[in-house]
Order: structure tokens, then C-alpha cells, then sequence
């Protein structure tokens, strides 16, 4: 979008390749989106690849994206930090691993997951720890014991990728209930719903998204899961996305996973939870999410609230000429949002460039 207003554009890439956190994922995961509302600008996403885009064909699409509009990239290069330039300060000084470079404009889009996060637990488990991240298929768990911490869209669908892979036993973590949607409803995808929800006044958006869960979900308590507190809505403004349920719903009906309290602590092969229990599973996987990991960036600048996150988003700017995309995270869907924010996000910046009219 940037070349499209006549402004040249590098982007400067750590790993070797386009899409390296998508070729990390778990081999199963699909765009939680629609495939009709997740292409970038300029490029759709073939029709081939299905409604629910599988995570190989998001990296060829990425791969193609860059060819096709002849994106220019320096790889294999980690920013480290953002400074002004000292002549007039209205410039930039990119440090990198590989030297300085200079930017009149510099836009940050290292992503919303971008760091594993692990809690400080008490302890250390004597059996296998891992982060999400670092889990690909369910072969090395067949026949095993596993624990699965958290539910976001992450741990829920390992969860069931664990017990449709064989393991002997799956269990998960919850510190918060969380709010579960299906990912269609009578055919409409919950991203469509959730994009009609802004033409109905917000006191009546999470009723009427509870009163959708409760049809498609039903009451999972006698599961072990009780109903969040709050709506779907007043959730994801605090960050909390719902489950796009892809499985985990009928798994726990069938009582082929169950759901134990959170996490405390390890000691040895115990693993201990709230309210004093303790379970020994083989392994431990924590899908406790990812922080921003912006502070050594730009920490020093002003820019980031106190939860890590920039103060200002697309086409503002928190500082003159620095801008963030791909930090909202919204129920509407991420890839939409920044379809959408790097139209706009290009015009502000040719209009900075340009100067006064």
C-alpha cells in the first residue's frame, strides 16, 4: 500500500523467509476466518484453498504476495532499536544486527504473538514442559497423558488435535472461563456475526452473542466448564478473543478431554492446581500466549501503554512518523483489520511525507 501512494518501502524481515511465524505453527491450524475476508490488499486468497484456509496455503499465499506486488525485503536482519536522528529529528535511525539504517518513516509490524509466554510457576516439572509454540503434531503424544494449559483458540484446538491424534489422556488448565463460539452458526461464519454486532447498540452486543452461545454451546458446567462472567464482547476488549470452536465443544461433551483448575506449580512429576490437587501427566503443554515484545524497540520512546501495546494504531501515530500495524487483535479478524488499517495507514504517511499543502 505504501508503493501504491509512491512511497518506496523496505521491509526488514529477521528470519530467512516470508511467513516464518506461520510455517512454526501446529500443522492442523486454519484461518479462524473466512477466506473471502482475510486477503490483503491487491491479492485474494485463491478459492481453491476453502473457506477455512489451511496454514500451508497461508504461507504460499504470503510468498505469492510478495512476488506479486515486488515487495522489497532484507532478510535475516533483527531490529533491535528505534531512535531519532540527532540533525533534525524528524528521521529515524534503525539499529540492526547488521548496522544502522536511516528511515524517514518507520512503521512497526513484528506482530501481536511475537514472544512465548511462560507464567512464573513455583517449582519445575520433572516431565515435558513446552510452550504452544513449540508443538507441531500429536505423534509424540500418542498413548500419553497430557495436560494442556489455557483456552485460548491455541490450546483448544491442540486439545482436540491431542485426542483425535491418539493420546490416552487429555486434560485442560482453566484459570477463566472462557467465552466459546462456534466457528458457524447455521452456516454463517461467527466472524460475519461478529461484524453485524456493530450496527446493534453495545449494551445489546454481549446479550445477544450469549444468547448465540448458549444455542450453538448449550451449558457446558456438568462438563467442568462453567459460563464465563462476561460477554464475548467486554472479553475482547480486554484482549480475551473467544474460542472459535473447531472441536473442543464435542470432545468435552463426549468426555474424551476433561477440564481440571489452573495451574500454581510443579513438584517433580506433580503437577499442582488450585485449591490443592495435583495431577502427573507425561507432558505439559502451555499455550499461555505471547507478549508484544515492543519495550527493548521502543520502550524508551513514550509509545506503549502500560500493558506493552502502542498508544496509537494504523494511520496514528503515537510519535511523528512512527506507526504500528497488526496490534488490535479484534474479533472481526486480525487479517481483515490490517487490510484495512494499511490502506489508511498508507495515505497518512504519503500525506506526512508530503508536508504541508
Amino acid at each position: 500500500m505504501l508503493q501504491a501512494s509512491g512511497v518506496a518501502a523496505l521491509v526488514v524481515e529477521r528470519a530467512p523467509e516470508v511467513g516464518s511465524t506461520w510455517r512454526a505453527h501446529y500443522a492442523r491450524l486454519h484461518l479462524h476466518t473466512e477466506r473471502r475476508l482475510s486477503s490483503l490488499p491487491g491479492l485474494e486468497l485463491p478459492r481453491e484453498y476453502g473457506k477455512w484456509v489451511p496454514r500451508a496455503q497461508v504461507v504460499e499465499y504470503l510468498e505469492s504476495y510478495a512476488r506479486h506486488h515486488q515487495i522489497k525485503v532484507k532478510y535475516g536482519v533483527q531490529v533491535e532499536r528505534l531512535e531519532r536522528e540527532p540533525a533534525d529529528g524528524t528521521a529515524w535511525r534503525v539499529l540492526t544486527s547488521q548496522g544502522p539504517l536511516s528511515a524517514r518513516v518507520v512503521v512497526v509490524a513484528t506482530g501481536f504473538n511475537h514472544t512465548p509466554r511462560l507464567p512464573a510457576w513455583s517449582g519445575q516439572f520433572a516431565g515435558e514442559l513446552l510452550h504452544s509454540s513449540a508443538y507441531k503434531l500429536p505423534a509424540p503424544y500418542q498413548g500419553r497423558d497430557v495436560l494442556v494449559v489455557g483456552t485460548g483458540n491455541s490450546g483448544a484446538e491442540i486439545a482436540v488435535d491431542l485426542v483425535e491424534g491418539g493420546a490416552a489422556r487429555v486434560r485442560v488448565a482453566v484459570r477463566t472461563p472462557p467465552n466459546i463460539l462456534r466457528r458457524e452458526v447455521a452456516g454463517i461464519s461467527s466472524q460475519r456475526l461478529g461484524l453485524s454486532m456493530k450496527f446493534l447498540p453495545e449494551k445489546l452486543r454481549d446479550p445477544v452473542a450469549k444468547a448465540v452461545q448458549r444455542l450453538s454451546i448449550g451449558d457446558l458446567t456438568a462438563h467442568g466448564l462453567a459460563a464465563s462472567t462476561r460477554g464475548p464482547y467486554t472479553r475482547a476488549r480486554e484482549g480475551q478473543i473467544p474460542i472459535l470452536d473447531v472441536g473442543f465443544v464435542d470432545a468435552l461433551k463426549q468426555g474424551r478431554l476433561s477440564v481440571v483448575r489452573a495451574v500454581t506449580g510443579f513438584e517433580g512429576r506433580s503437577v499442582l492446581l488450585e485449591g490443592g490437587a495435583r495431577i502427573q501427566p507425561d507432558a505439559v503443554i502451555a499455550a499461555t500466549g505471547y507478549s508484544r515484545a515492543l519495550e527493548k524497540l521502543v520502550g524508551h520512546l513514550g509509545v506503549l501503554s502500560p500493558q506493552g501495546l502502542p498508544t496509537a494504531h494504523g494511520p496514528d501515530a503515537p510519535t511523528p512518523r512512527l506507526h504500528f500495524i497488526g496490534y488490535s487483535n479484534p474479533v472481526s479478524g486480525n487479517l481483515r483489520e490490517i487490510a484495512i488499517d494499511a490502506r489508511k495507514l498508507a495515505r497518512a504517511v504519503a500525506q506526512e511525507l508530503a508536508g504541508p499543502a
